[in-house]
């Protein structure tokens, strides 16, 4: 059941995180789940580095750190993504 919940969530933070990032991103959206996954475990990394992952009540710190990371992920997974498939980005 934590897989499915880690796809549901990094679906999610995939989303808010191309909401947020500028312009349009050019990965598919099973990418964009992937990168979420990556950003939320990178979010809970750093939480457990500075000492916020365990708190009682709603993780908001953590939470914010997941959703950082994840723009950070699907940004540069974007750039990534584009150079890979041999299209620059202009703008």
């Amino acid at each position: 059941m934590s897989w499915l919940w880690a796809i549901i969530v990094g679906f999610v933070l995939g989303l808010i995180a191309r909401a947020i990032l500028p312009g349009k991103q050019h990965q598919p959206l099973w990418l964009t789940t992937v990168f979420g996954i990556l950003g939320g475990v990178l979010g809970n990394a750093v939480a457990g580095w500075i000492g916020v992952a365990e708190t009682r009540g709603i993780d908001w710190t953590r939470h914010l750190l997941q959703l950082a990371g994840a723009v950070a992920v699907v940004g540069l997974g974007d750039m990534l993504y584009l150079q890979l498939r041999g299209k620059r980005r202009t703008a």
